[in-house]
């Protein structure tokens, strides 16, 4: 509203039952379903006692971020069932529920960027790097999110609203102020954008790296090859996701920046858009347990502890040696780099790094002058 003089109106028309159901209901079904998905998650994670890992924690507080934007986003829905006008003109009530929304987005934001540098540190430490990605620095990551998350969500109710004045009043989520949402969403969409970007293609270029050198010594680069595949499939899907998930909410933040018109005016198409950026926002709390953790092919295995020779697969083979004197160990390194992204296997310290470029050119010339 921005203080526009003649939107004095609190109410707008009776809004038809069946556009609230319409609009209500399936928010609901999906906030349903996000939370039955990020609880099996948190469930599948625990069970499986895999929290000693870094990527494990990282992918568990994720599940929780979403589980709070799924219950904030029920919430919500509720109230806006219940009675849509205070989702459009704002109050009191709203609020705290905005408030927690807010938070869980930005927490959501915050874990899949840490997810994406911890998955790039991950593979750069087997290229022979002096950092290691340890529990306790998950942990700090954690801390470090949710203290930043709950700072900047918490903002409205520290006083950075517009309940007592019309004055720069967003339209689409009263009663937050227009400039505390171009604050929150133009930096925090950024990131959500280009560090993930960044950190994917760097694993994608290490990996091309790694099968170069491989090929150097006359070794088969399938496992490289199908790892940097696999890699640039998840990071276009987890890039669409997003983009999908929070473009439209930034698009909406923008025109409430620029609007000039009461809401009267932009009841009801306006408002139906709204709500469907709501529901996208959920959608991506359901995408994010599918990509990083509830596989089909490998739920079931982790659920079932009798299971028990999946576990002796993924212990890493004897170190074999080329016929080149290239040394490693190519069965500890393909499924680990196969399933980067998604973190299902780690880089361990069994993994032997490749030789460098020195020692490639020494074996090159060696096994040269045999062939003599």
């Amino acid at each position: 509203m921005n203080g526009y003089p003649n939107c004095s109106a609190n109410h707008t028309k009776i809004w038809s039952h069946y556009l609230v159901l319409a609009l209500g209901i399936p928010q609901l079904t999906i906030n349903i379903a996000s939370v039955i998905f990020n609880c099996t998650v948190i469930f599948t994670r625990m069970a499986t006692k895999d929290l000693h890992k870094p990527i494990s924690i990282l992918f568990c507080n994720l599940a929780f971020s979403d589980l709070f934007t799924s219950f904030s986003g029920f919430w919500i829905s509720m109230l806006f069932i219940t009675n849509p006008d205070i989702t459009i003109f704002g109050s009191k009530d709203m609020l705290a529920p905005y408030a927690l929304y807010t938070m869980s987005i930005l927490s959501t934001i915050y874990n899949l960027v840490s997810i994406g540098i911890e998955r790039y540190l991950a593979v750069a430490e087997s290229m022979r790097t002096r950092f290691r990605v340890a529990r306790t620095h998950s942990i700090a990551a954690v801390l470090i999110n949710w203290v930043l998350a709950l700072f900047l969500g918490c903002l409205p109710l520290m006083g950075w609203n517009c309940l007592r004045t019309e004055k720069n009043l967003s339209i689409l989520y009263s009663p937050f102020c227009v400039d505390y949402l171009i604050f929150i969403a133009i930096p925090n969409v950024v990131v959500a954008f280009i560090i993930p970007l960044f950190t994917y293609l760097r694993i994608i270029i290490i990996l091309r790296k790694r099968k170069l050198r491989m090929k150097a010594c006359g070794q088969a680069t399938g496992t490289y090859k199908s790892a940097e595949i696999q890699v640039a499939r998840t990071s276009i899907f987890i890039w669409l996701l997003a983009l999908i998930s929070y473009a439209p909410f930034f698009a909406g933040v923008i025109f409430d920046a620029t609007n000039h018109q009461c809401h009267a005016d932009l009841y009801p198409g306006v408002y139906i858009f709204r709500n469907c950026t709501a529901m996208l926002i959920t959608m991506n709390c359901l995408g994010n347990p599918i990509i990083y953790t509830l596989k089909p092919k490998t739920l079931g295995s982790k659920l079932n502890p009798l299971k028990c020779l999946s576990a002796s697969v993924s212990e890493p083979a004897p170190l074999r040696t080329s016929s080149r004197g290239c040394p490693w160990s190519r069965a500890a390194d393909g499924p680990d780099l196969v399933n980067v992204v998604r973190g299902r296997a780690e880089i361990t310290p069994h993994s032997r790094p490749l030789p460098a470029r020195g020692q490639l050119r020494g074996a090159e010339t060696n096994a040269g002058r045999g062939n003599q």
